[in-house]
């Protein structure tokens, strides 16, 4: 049963949130329409908040493990919610990502999404989205940053199984440079949808980069074992227990 307190809490955590979002990007806009470095302190300022007023009203602490990156990389991360968008974006210093388009025309968050340098793809014609995005990261190669993509293209419940797309390994074939991948175990208190934010550690880890010139294929099998490994790992330290099928295999 739901704890009734904790569900206001969580209203009320989210209420705040979005309106210290509209607060942020309102006093920040003068500076952001004319410097990305402005836009990227902004988004920080938001996470820096969103953080702490997680932990101040839901109890929910967050932890990021291993060392973010600070070069120009390629980081491929588990994605489970709101809040590893969040954690990933804070703990690097200049992150752009790979984003779907509709985000764009979001209040607030379109327009700062597209002020650090994120890249918008449509999704619909999976093909294209690819050629355009490899055309998109091409044009956009001088900006710098780290690029994070999410491999299996959406949220992805804990313990749920989706497959991880190409892309990934198509762009990291073309920038050539290392990729990081990261695991998480955030959808256990913050869900992909719902109120309630559940008091506990949420977890994201950076793991040791992939070197590049590995070919496609390769890479995305290390990838997806990587990141799929250390999030059952984080899981399960969090007290979730993984179902497996009858053959005994996880996935």
């Amino acid at each position: 049963m739901v704890n009734p307190l904790r569900w206001l809490m969580s209203l009320l955590f989210i209420i705040q949130m979005y309106l210290a979002m509209a607060v942020i990007a309102v006093v920040f806009a003068p500076f952001a329409l004319f410097s990305r470095a402005a836009a990227v302190r902004a988004c920080h300022a938001f996470c820096g908040w969103t953080l702490f007023s997680l932990r101040l009203l839901c109890g929910l602490r967050c932890e990021v493990r291993g060392t973010p990156p600070t070069d120009e990389v390629m980081i491929a991360a588990k994605h489970q919610s709101f809040l590893d968008i969040i954690m990933i974006y804070n703990a690097v210093p200049r992150g752009k990502f790979i984003m779907k388009r509709e985000l764009m025309y979001a209040p607030f968050l379109g327009q700062y999404a597209l002020a650090i340098g994120c890249v918008p793809v449509d999704r619909g014609k999976r093909g294209a989205a690819i050629a355009k995005m490899r055309a998109d990261v091409a044009r956009g190669a001088s900006d710098p940053g780290q690029l994070i993509i999410y491999p299996q293209g959406t949220r992805v419940a804990p313990g749920a199984v989706r497959p991880y797309k190409v892309g990934t390994g198509l762009l990291y074939q073309q920038l050539e440079q290392p990729c990081v991948p990261v695991a998480a175990n955030v959808g256990l208190f913050w869900p992909k949808r719902g109120i309630l934010r559940k008091p506990g550690l949420a977890v994201v880890e950076f793991l040791p980069p992939i070197a590049p010139g590995l070919p496609v294929g390769p890479f995305m099998e290390a990838l997806e074992v990587q990141i799929e490994t250390a999030s059952d790992r984080l899981l399960a330290e969090a007290g979730f227990r993984q179902e497996r099928p009858a053959d005994g295999n996880a996935r």
